[in-house]
């Protein structure tokens, strides 16, 4: 299972109408999704009445897109691959593909998909065309245990290189001491001192 089953269903949910059951209340939009029943969205009295124990993610947005944590998100799906910004203070993923102009000469980094411009080297700027990518050329998966596997694998080999080491600890493990650095390497200056307030 390369893409699980509610994923296709979250990107195609329109978030942030009026509850219909609590729209009179303060905090009545519908920006909380259900992972276990994959329905509708709901707000945040719905989530407390209906979806007490069940695993929900909370949609936000940024500049009429939604966007989830990646706090939140990655507990469940593995994000790899997909550009990630910090707004307002936390890290935030865009959920689906948003319109750019074509990018100009110059740009480094581009979604595979869609041929959004990215700050940094991710292959999608979005969970959506990390879907599209999955589907067409099958070589990313939002599965944990692929990545599980990974970091179990690497966790592994360094656990050996741990293992050689106590065994070669006889001999000298300490690293020779680097040279100085040469003379014209720019010395940071001390603390800066302010002037005397004068009287």
């Amino acid at each position: 299972m390369l893409v699980p089953s509610w994923l296709e269903s979250l990107l195609s949910t329109s978030f942030f109408t009026v509850c219909r059951t609590h729209g009179d209340a303060a905090r009545s939009e519908c920006n909380m999704y259900c992972l276990d029943c994959a329905g509708d969205p709901f707000c945040f009295y719905c989530r407390s009445s209906r979806h007490k124990d069940h695993q929900v993610i909370q949609i936000r947005r940024s500049s009429y897109h939604d966007v989830v944590r990646v706090a939140e998100i990655q507990k469940v799906l593995d994000i790899s691959g997909v550009q990630t910004y910090v707004i307002n203070s936390a890290r935030v993923l865009f959920l689906n593909e948003r319109p750019q102009p074509k990018s100009g000469k110059g740009v480094a980094h581009v979604c595979e998909i869609c041929g959004r411009s990215l700050l940094d080297p991710f292959r999608f700027c979005s969970l959506g065309c990390k879907l599209v990518g999955v589907k067409r050329n099958g070589d990313a998966s939002f599965t944990l245990e692929a990545k599980n596997e990974t970091s179990m694998e690497r966790r592994e080999g360094i656990s050996r290189e741990e293992e050689e080491l106590r065994e070669g600890s006889q001999q000298d493990i300490y690293p020779p001491t680097p040279p100085p650095p040469p003379s014209s390497a720019r010395r940071r200056k001390g603390i800066p001192h302010r002037a005397p307030f004068g009287s």
